[in-house]
């Protein structure tokens, strides 16, 4: 359903529950005015993006993707403002599938914008982790500094270091490759 028939429903349930409030009914006008309070949050967090973030924390990855396929165009369905968040939901389930694909996702999402710090930072720190995995140093090293710099709050930390663990057994891993010479 476009966002715009939302606010349609929760403008018509607040003209409803004020005219129930007026007429004595304050049971019934409380009660319409909450679902209109609902309606009206579904049109800024859509129902659907937010089964499938409860889904991904649990893990469950198969029904966290058939929420997400259940957008149909999130162009028309999503605010501008969460699309960034949408690639970034997608790109995370493709990551458990196929890493090297999901990376158009978190380029994506980044390029579409996050207003969150820590999503920003998750997803440059994905982006370094698919870079180490192509051996490219320079360009992973670019994205874990931004991660750094996008992890205000200090959430994704522990993951930036062992990320650091990592590139630091590349660089060992290069180096004794190096050496070896195969007949």
């Amino acid at each position: 359903m476009p966002n715009f028939f939302r606010l349609i429903i929760a403008f018509a349930l607040l003209g409803s529950s004020i005219a129930m409030m007026v007429f004595g009914h304050w049971g019934w006008g409380i009660l319409v005015l909450l679902l209109a309070l609902v309606v009206s949050v579904t049109f800024f967090f859509n129902e659907r993006m937010l089964i499938a973030q409860y889904y991904l924390r649990k893990e469950n990855m198969e029904k966290a993707e058939s929420w997400l396929k259940s957008i149909k165009n999130y162009e028309r369905e999503l605010l501008k403002a969460q699309h960034g968040y949408y690639n970034l939901l997608i790109g995370l389930i493709e990551s458990r599938r196929a890493p090297m694909q999901s990376e158009k996702y978190f380029k994506k999402a980044l390029s579409l914008g996050m207003t969150m710090d820590h999503n920003i930072a998750l997803a440059k720190l994905s982006l370094a982790g698919i870079a180490m995995a192509k051996r490219n140093k320079r360009e992973a090293t670019m994205y874990l500094q931004e991660a750094k710099k996008a992890d205000k709050n200090k959430l994704l930390a522990e993951q930036i270091k062992m990320m650091q663990g990592q590139m630091s057994q590349l660089d060992k891993t290069v180096v004794q490759t190096r050496g070896f010479r195969p007949r």
